[in-house]
């Protein structure tokens, strides 16, 4: 029987009618020694149609029986009488309404405290008593030979039933949970959950079907965690009292690792789309190097460490060899969280010797990944570069590593390191397959932008090194110039800047641009430098000289420039200037807003047969001529007309230095991701005395 609240004292709501006896609604009859009825319960009423007053004092056969069956009642009723010996059957009884009810009967024999005989009578409706013993047998088969595990506890949550499947479940008999709280069998802190959930069950009365798998360890397996999805509902007798709950127990481990399973695919594939996505996106090698990191940190490690070996940025430093330490070069870490284990490893930028017995170093030297599942003390001193680290590892909680080769077109150029501390999962297979295609996407990547930016370095280097020291002392002109080249994403580009001493006071002021980009341009940028001083010093007109730099570049294959060409007299104080294709120059008037030259502005150089024109304007004591290429003022984002505005209205400071001027331009004009480089000079007439 399920426990219920209450004392079953009288007076108690617990002790009214409830439970088997009224769904059989037994009907009671006590007959005297001759066969008459002496006591008629409501029941027998109910059952037979007769009220009590109708009943008592009758001859019981002839109430109840046909009289077919008369002298097998009576032959029946004696031998009960005399033997003692009960009868138990099916009878088909008459109703007081002359209709026939198939009556499930117990007789048998009584006797009283005077030593008189009494026979009684039990009697409940056949097909109704069948059908309870119908279900009653098939719960009981149902429960006993369910795959399910089934649980009936109390309202206390105790144990008052378990099936077979539960036992199995458990490793528990059934007779060795009865009496005991849901807890003390079910110990781990995972089956707190269940507890409360049973608990709001009992409460409301809301079922609760299939509740999220819930994962731990039982005494049936111990070593390995199982998932179960838990059900649970209240029970309640025919008045609605609360008998308990019941606990529908399934295990699903396969499903639930087959989910996982899917999950874990689902978020590795994730991570490699991911990895497409954002590795790669300038040349860079420093930012690929944090991208990399970025994609593995948290989706796929704890802590992700990108190191390059030195030989491979530092062209002056030789290969380590076999048995030595290898250097390498930090280029990117990225951690999850704080954790000593960032500590552990070695800052962006700083160089570190790894000794040849480190997993990092065979890595490189193997070309083929690393993979420790389950790190001991023993790994952790051979994963980290000295005992300091492997003690900070050991205290961060790492317990599983990963080093992966960065290789690129046959060469293994450094080596992508990932530990797991709070994540529990080890590193496997799956994952270092992982590992491999994002180390592999980014080694392109790191080796491009390396390629890349030792070209770039080397035109800059060449670019840098045909750009003029302007004379610190010209006749009546101050000058300021700068030069800044595109981000590194981008190849270096042809501008220049010259500024040339020419007879007669005068000083020759160039700004030009070559169209492209690499050490082609730079190389064409010289070549046109040359030629530039070459013909101001024959005292050529500034149209003249344009005239012979545009035969020059025709001459030169598939490249084109723009140029303006100044000479400023400052015993005149006037300035002659001729265009070709280039941006118009702005003038700085002392007392006048700055305005942009309306000069004739020509064909590019290298067009061929477009004659130039010189212009004269008045360059007075403190006016100042602005020459500048279109790295400063064009973008993608803005109109050619609104940055030509923003240039003038940046100037319109005439008493600012030279310096500050150039440095204002650069910093207020320039985007450090403009893909252009940028030629600036500036120069200012000064008293002039012969």
């Amino acid at each position: 029987m399920l426990g219920r609240a209450g004392t079953g004292r009288p007076g108690d709501e617990s002790s009214q009618p409830s439970g088997l006896m009224d769904l059989l609604a037994v009907a009671a009859v006590l007959l005297d020694a001759d066969g008459r009825v002496v006591l008629w319960s409501p029941e027998a009423e109910r059952l037979y149609g007769y009220t009590a007053e109708e009943a008592l004092g009758e001859y019981a056969a002839r109430l109840l029986v046909h009289a077919e069956h008369w002298d097998w009642v009576v032959k029946t009723f004696v031998e009960v009488m005399e033997t003692g010996r009960s009868w138990a059957g099916s009878f088909p009884i008459r109703r007081k309404d002359g209709s026939t009810r198939l009556v499930e009967l117990r007789n048998m024999r009584l006797l009283d405290d005077r030593g008189d005989f009494y026979a009684l009578g039990l009697g409940t409706d056949s097909p109704t008593l069948h059908e309870l013993e119908r279900d009653v047998a098939l719960s009981t088969r149902l429960i006993s030979q369910s795959p399910i595990g089934i649980a009936i506890l109390d309202t206390e949550l105790r144990y008052l039933a378990v099936n077979p499947a539960l036992e199995r479940i458990h490793a528990m008999p059934a007779r060795d949970h009865i009496g005991l709280h849901y807890r003390e069998v079910m110990r781990a802190p995972e089956f707190e959950a269940a507890e409360s959930a049973m608990r709001e069950v009992l409460r409301t009365g809301a079922p609760l079907v299939e509740q999220a798998p819930l994962v731990g360890r039982t005494a049936a397996d111990p070593g390995n965690p199982h998932a179960w999805t838990i059900s649970l509902f209240r029970l309640e007798d025919t008045q609605g009292r609360i008998l308990g709950v019941a606990e529908l127990v399934v295990d699903v481990t396969e499903r639930y690792e087959a989910a996982q399973e899917a999950g874990e695919t689902r978020r590795r594939l994730s991570v490699i789309a991911d990895g497409s996505a954002r590795i790669g996106t300038t040349l860079e090698v420093g930012q690929t190097a944090r991208e990399l990191a970025e994609v593995t940190v948290p989706a796929f490690a704890d802590v992700a460490a990108v190191d390059v070996l030195d030989s491979i940025l530092d062209e002056h430093r030789p290969p380590s060899r076999e048995g030595s330490p290898a250097y390498f070069r930090a280029l990117a870490l990225k951690a999850a969280y704080p954790t000593d284990a960032v500590r552990a490893a070695d800052p962006p930028g700083r160089i570190a010797a790894y000794p040849a017995d480190r997993l990092a170093t065979r890595c490189v030297r193997t070309g083929r990944p690393v993979l420790v599942r389950h790190a001991d003390g023993k790994d952790l001193s051979c994963i980290a570069r000295d005992e300091r680290s492997a003690t900070l590892l050991a205290r961060a909680g790492v317990h599983s590593y990963l080093a992966v080769p960065l290789s690129a077109r046959g060469t293994t150029i450094g080596f992508l390191g990932l530990t797991r501390a709070r994540d529990p999962r080890p590193f496997d297979e799956d994952d270092m397959a992982i590992a491999v295609e994002l180390a592999s996407r980014a080694a392109v990547c790191i080796d491009n932008a390396r390629a890349h930016q030792s070209v770039r370095n080397a035109a800059e280097s060449l670019q840098r090194s045909l750009l003029p020291d302007h004379p610190p002392r010209l006749p009546g002109l101050e000058v300021a110039s700068r030069y800044q080249p595109a981000q590194a994403a981008y190849e270096v580009g042809g501008d220049w800047y010259d500024v040339v001493p020419l007879d007669g006071a005068r000083t020759a002021l160039v700004v030009g641009d070559v169209m492209g980009s690499g050490i082609d341009a730079a190389a064409t940028m010289g070549r046109l430098r040359t030629a530039t001083t070459a013909y101001a010093d024959l005292d050529l007109e500034p149209a003249q000289v344009l005239h012979h730099l545009d035969a020059l570049t025709s001459r030169l294959e598939q490249y084109i420039a723009t140029c303006v060409y100044a000479v400023y007299d400052p015993r005149r104080a006037e300035c002659h200037l001729a265009t070709a294709g280039h941006l118009p120059p702005a003038l700085v008037c002392r007392g006048e807003h700055p305005r942009l030259l309306d000069l004739p502005t020509g064909a590019p150089l290298g067009v061929g047969g477009v004659p130039f024109e010189t212009a004269t304007v008045p360059l007075a004591p403190g006016d100042q001529l602005v020459l500048y290429t279109d790295g400063l003022v064009e973008t993608r984002e803005h109109s050619i007309d609104e940055r030509l505005e923003t240039l003038l209205r940046l100037l319109d400071t005439p008493d600012a230095s030279l310096e500050e001027t150039c440095d204002r331009l650069l910093h207020d004009l320039r985007h450090p991701a403009n893909h252009d480089d940028v030629a600036l000079l500036i120069a200012r007439a000064c008293l002039f005395t012969a």
